[in-house]
């Protein structure tokens, strides 16, 4: 246990110096609060830009904060997506290229604690990103339009925050089979890409799949109630979290020890 706490804090020290515990933070925040800011003052950008008719008048219906809330969300399910892999991508792929990985492995530390440790390092720094940019978006469509019920804040970012922990264990995946940084970010990219797809597509027969996660968010802020399938989408997303992990540690092994 003290071997992984080591590790653990080898990578949090590491992504202090790579300044992504202040620019990954920042970014998620500004995601959060673009979504309110561009909804409550749409119409006065919409007359600053110009370019309508000689007397026309603009009417856009005020949405509720429900809908606001859920376009924000969707900022973190594209570009937070993006930010993820981008941000994970080399975390094991990078340093097996550069050695870092050998030197490291030399020494008496278990594949398992080398890899869990980098997952968690960088599953903490999503989680606290997103938990601060979404607390955001939160506060500032409370300010503009009305307030949603912290209950219903903290549901949508557990359900939000563990489907995007399942996009993060799959780039870990992709980092630990591949030596290509960039050839794991697509891969993992197309991935969720797939995953989303597919699963909004064929929405009736895949209800568990881990990815209607967002879908039944979107539902306790619509419906102000969770839907029967959130459990069952829950726990196939823990179980594929650690499949993924575990056949991470297996292939990085074997690709180590042949080496």
């Amino acid at each position: 246990m003290n071997q992984w706490l080591t590790l653990l804090q080898k990578e949090t020290l590491e992504m202090w110096r790579n300044f992504k515990w202040i620019w990954v933070p920042i970014t998620f925040i500004l995601l959060g609060v673009k979504e309110p800011l561009t909804a409550y003052y749409m119409p006065q950008i919409l007359d600053a830009v110009g370019g309508l008719p000689e007397g026309a008048v603009i009417q856009i219906p005020t949405p509720s904060a429900a809908e606001v809330l859920i376009s924000g969300l969707g900022q973190y399910t594209t570009l937070g997506v993006l930010i993820i892999v981008l941000t994970t991508m080399g975390i094991i792929a990078a340093e097996r290229k550069s050695g870092v990985a050998a030197m490291i492995l030399v020494k008496p530390v278990s594949f398992q604690s080398f890899i869990t440790a980098k997952w968690a390092g960088s599953a903490l720094l999503m989680w606290v990103s997103f938990f601060i940019g979404y607390l955001a978006t939160w506060y500032y469509t409370g300010l503009l339009f009305e307030w949603v019920p912290f209950d219903q804040f903290l549901q949508t970012f557990f359900f939000y925050g563990l489907w995007l922990t399942v996009i993060l264990t799959i780039t870990v995946f992709c980092s630990a089979s591949l030596a290509s940084p960039g050839m794991a970010g697509f891969i993992s990219l197309a991935a969720a890409i797939v995953i989303s797809l597919v699963s909004s597509t064929l929405s009736n027969w895949l209800e568990w799949s881990p990815a209607q996660l967002t879908t039944y968010g979107n539902e306790v802020l619509i419906n102000q109630g969770i839907s029967d399938q959130t459990l069952p989408a829950g726990i196939l997303a823990v179980i594929c979290i650690i499949i993924l992990l575990s056949l991470s540690v297996f292939i990085f092994r074997k690709k180590e020890l042949a080496a």
